[in-house]
């Protein structure tokens, strides 16, 4: 059964990295080819930054965020260690998210074009700032060893859903951002015509929708969280070796390998009394 959950979980793995890299190769493709390149000019050339980065930051970087912690191999690594990386992560998604609203902002007040006047803009800002509230909070309570146990208890379960909505609002705001775009650019020939570009940019939007619902999949299966510290090891660092082996079988859902503290107590004291034995019967021998 372990065996079984362990090639699941690398099958979802291995299909969501790609689609999420193919996400951020057809945002490139899509603004280099159809949107005529990148720039910081105040042109299209500066707008069409702001999806290559939403896309790369809080589509992409962030999905790899949400599930480092399922990694099977990184449970021998610290929680410490974890939560750096995710908190890393999060930080670079967040900077790149920042970056892109500074860019369509930007191209907006050099071509004079409102700002804020649509759906999508009212989410996304709404969804940059949650972010930056999410990261901020992590930092100060998860990883800093300040807040004490029982405020981490009450922030966690926000944490994770806030983590997991954000995730799910920068899809949709992804997917608003370019049916917008979509139809305020094409022209001639027009959206509904199914142009080339049109199409591309559809499939853009499926292979975003579809990294999402592989990471809210192997996000939501209970057999692939991460043990708990008191049933894992607290270990190196750097993820070296160690001797205890009892939470590393902990991705089989049905498996309880734990023994009960007075059965170890039980099992120390008959195996201190067989070494007295031994010593005595080695005295007796002498």
């Amino acid at each position: 059964v372990a065996m079984e959950s362990y090639r699941g979980f690398l099958a979802l793995l291995v299909s969501a990295l790609p689609v999420g890299f193919l996400s951020v190769l057809f945002t490139l493709i899509w603004v280099l080819h159809y949107r005529e390149g990148l720039g910081w000019d105040g042109t299209e050339l500066e707008f069409n930054w702001h999806p290559v980065l939403a896309v790369t930051g809080l589509i992409f970087i962030q999905g790899i965020a949400i599930i480092v912690y399922r990694l099977p191999w990184t449970w021998k690594c610290s929680k410490f260690l974890m939560k750096s990386i995710h908190a890393g992560l999060s930080a670079v998604a967040t900077l790149l998210a920042v970056i892109s609203l500074v860019a369509v902002f930007d191209f907006h007040n050099a071509k004079s074009i409102p700002n804020m006047y649509s759906l999508h803009s009212w989410v996304g800002l709404i969804a940059v700032i949650l972010y930056v509230l999410q990261l901020l909070i992590g930092f100060f309570i998860f990883l800093l060893p300040w807040a004490p146990l029982s405020l981490r208890q009450v922030i966690m379960p926000i944490h994770v859903y806030s983590g997991l909505f954000l995730f799910g609002t920068a899809i949709a705001t992804a997917l608003m951002g370019l049916t917008e775009k979509l139809i305020f650019a094409l022209k001639d020939p027009a959206y509904h015509s199914f142009p080339p570009e049109g199409v591309f940019a559809n499939t853009l939007g499926l292979l975003i929708l579809l990294f999402g619902a592989l990471i809210f999949w192997i996000v939501s299966r209970p057999q692939w969280k991460r043990p708990k510290e008191s049933d894992s090891i607290l270990l190196k660092s750097n993820c070296g070796n160690t001797e205890r082996v009892e939470g590393a079988v902990a991705i089989s859902s049905g498996s309880n390998t734990d023994r009960s503290d007075s059965e170890l107590n039980n099992e120390g004291a008959t195996r201190k009394r067989n070494l007295g034995l031994d010593d005595a019967g080695q005295r007796s021998t002498m």
